[in-house]
């Protein structure tokens, strides 16, 4: 599930809203330790552009 959801924030990565709405999907149905991977993957793969996103998503995590 968590390569399924890399490659759907991939796809939607070039609009901010889609991207907002697909992480949070991605946290919702993901396990604690794949939660953890994906906030690590999304910092590196999209800190510059939605580093407010990441954090608000992932604030309780």
């Amino acid at each position: 599930m968590l390569e399924f959801c890399k490659k759907v924030l991939l796809r939607v990565s070039h609009n901010r809203e889609s991207f907002a709405r697909e992480l949070g999907k991605a946290v919702r149905s993901l396990k604690p330790i794949e939660i953890k991977q994906l906030k690590a993957w999304c910092r590196v793969q999209f800190a510059p552009a939605y580093s407010d996103i990441i954090r608000r998503t992932f604030a309780a995590y």
